[in-house]
């Protein structure tokens, strides 16, 4: 008999065959599949969604914040093709379920929470979980995180209406950005961001999406 972890998993895998044809992703990385499996979703949401916690679709953990659909997690996660010595950026910690996959993919994932009492509350859970290549901090994710910067992967989890220019700055050369594009509440893109060994960009739209807005997002001189 099936378990839910892998009903939800046969779910991805049908989503990624159905939008590969945009994606260019027709199938889940086996490493990324392995992560999803081993990431327990029942322990980053309410509790009060706990029976919800393998369906797959966004859920809400409060303060106008959501943890994204599972295919979305996947997805992102497999568009950064992460390498187990890799050092990646989070933007957006919300619940720490994406952190926590990206945990198992690479050598560190630092994250940046915007609302201080989401930060507080996913430090806890992580620790108390045993994820112990994730430092948290709460913070404006537009500005970066500088002192471990660069980053061989950036994964922007808010749709913001253009890229972040420290992020830019902060992305290795060879390294990837994964970053929801678009107005508040309004159509989105998921765009992949390439920066080539000269520092110029390739970016490609990925897939219609729907996030939260990225909070803190500021003119740029």
């Amino acid at each position: 008999m099936k378990t839910k972890i892998q009903y939800l998993i046969d779910e991805i895998e049908s989503e990624y065959k159905y939008t590969g044809g945009m994606t260019g992703k027709y199938t889940l990385d086996p490493k990324v599949k392995t992560a999803m499996i081993n990431v327990p979703r029942d322990k980053f949401v309410p509790k009060t969604h706990v029976d919800s916690a393998f369906y797959n679709g966004p859920l809400p953990i409060g303060h106008g914040q959501t943890i994204s659909q599972p295919y979305i997690v996947a997805l992102m996660t497999d568009l950064l093709e992460l390498e187990t010595g890799d050092v990646v950026l989070e933007i957006g910690t919300g619940s720490g379920y994406q952190a926590a996959i990206l945990s198992l993919l690479c050598k560190q994932v630092y994250t940046i929470e915007y609302v201080p009492e989401l930060a507080d509350i996913v430090a806890a859970r992580l620790n108390k979980l045993g994820y112990d290549n994730i430092e948290t901090k709460s913070g404006n994710g537009f500005d970066g995180w500088p002192d471990h910067a660069p980053y061989d992967g950036i994964i922007v989890t808010a749709a913001a209406t253009r890229i972040p220019e420290p992020l830019i700055e902060q992305l290795r050369p060879g390294g990837r950005m994964v970053i929801p594009l678009g107005k508040p509440y309004s159509y989105q893109e998921l765009t992949l961001v390439r920066k080539n060994e000269d520092g110029k960009l390739d970016i490609r739209d990925i897939l219609g999406v729907a996030f939260v807005p990225f909070q803190g997002e500021r003119d740029e001189d």
